[in-house]
């Protein structure tokens, strides 16, 4: 009995927390933003499961003497067979552990490196803002898919997807130092900072402990957003043959093999799974975004509509 109240109390308390948190309640009252929070956990589970279920090695094998060759979806192949008769079925699920390992991966190296040089630049100014800013907008200059591409020829192949993972780095970057600066601006104009500054805090101390926090709103927003371009993106370089290795589980790699060779036989399953799989991620993560976006910033929502 001591148990089930225990229980009972401790829910009833993170329900009154989600309750007392304006953002959790604006954020959950938002339709579009729920929609997209259950693709990513969806995704999330999916990931999570295939990572713990299926052999990579297995996946990957170019062949199974067992399976049919180009085997139509079926009760026994759920998502078909390939040309090199590899059920696609837990290749596609393996391929959202991919894209959150990766996409991770390059939203979080942009995002420390674009926090760094933005709060850098806003906190110093001067030459040191132009040489950070100038060398940001010459890289936002160029489109990111073909800057990507220049980059991604530097690193050696056998690097497979981070390879990937280090040019996508380097093209998000600029965007997230824009981002930070702006913000990190507004916060150094308040009084408390220079009250801070009096009181002799180091600057890293006022940076880290002042000025970033009150820059994480839209730091959360672009990261997010960048998520699904993350992925999108690293299945772009996979699809055009800079980024996994042959045989690797990457929907972008898969909808390469499909366009390539499916196509033309008329196994259109080869890439319609795979291709619904990354258009579901990115959904998910662009509607948390913009949901996420209006619960953080409500002005930002009443200039949309």
């Amino acid at each position: 009995m001591s148990t089930k109240t225990h229980s009972s109390d401790v829910e009833r308390s993170i329900v009154d927390r989600i309750r007392a948190s304006p953002f959790l309640t604006e954020l959950l009252s938002n339709r579009i933003a729920v929609a997209g929070l259950s693709l990513i956990v969806g995704l999330f589970a999916v990931a999570i499961y295939a990572r713990l279920v299926y052999d990579l090695d297995a996946i990957v094998a170019t062949s199974f003497s067992s399976n049919p060759t180009e085997a139509a979806p079926s009760a026994q192949f759920w998502f078909g067979t390939d040309g090199q008769a590899r059920d696609i079925f837990p290749r596609v699920l393996y391929g959202a552990w991919y894209a959150l390992k990766f996409g991770t991966a390059t939203v979080l190296a942009s995002t420390v490196l674009g926090i760094t040089a933005g709060i850098v630049a806003a906190y110093y100014g001067d030459l040191t803002d132009n040489v950070i800013m100038r060398t940001m907008d010459v890289l936002l200059s160029f489109p990111s898919l073909l800057l990507a591409l220049a980059l991604v020829t530097i690193f050696p192949e056998s690097l497979g997807l981070w390879r990937a993972v280090a040019a996508l780095t380097l093209v998000y970057t600029p965007r997230f130092a824009r981002v930070v600066r702006g913000a990190a601006l507004k916060v150094l104009e308040d009084e408390y900072i220079e009250a801070t500054r009096a009181l002799g805090a180091t600057d890293p101390r006022l940076l880290i402990r002042h000025v970033l926090p009150n820059c994480l709103a839209p730091i959360t927003v672009q990261s997010t957003l960048n998520y699904g371009l993350a992925i999108i993106d690293i299945a772009a370089l996979s699809f055009l043959g800079f980024g996994a290795n042959p045989g690797d589980p990457s929907w972008g790699m898969m909808l390469a093999n499909g366009v390539e060779k499916g196509l033309f036989s008329g196994a259109w399953w080869w890439s319609f799974f795979p291709g619904l799989f990354l258009a579901l991620t990115v959904l998910g993560f662009n509607l948390l975004g913009d949901g996420m976006r209006d619960a953080l910033d409500p002005r930002m929502r009443d200039a949309v509509d």
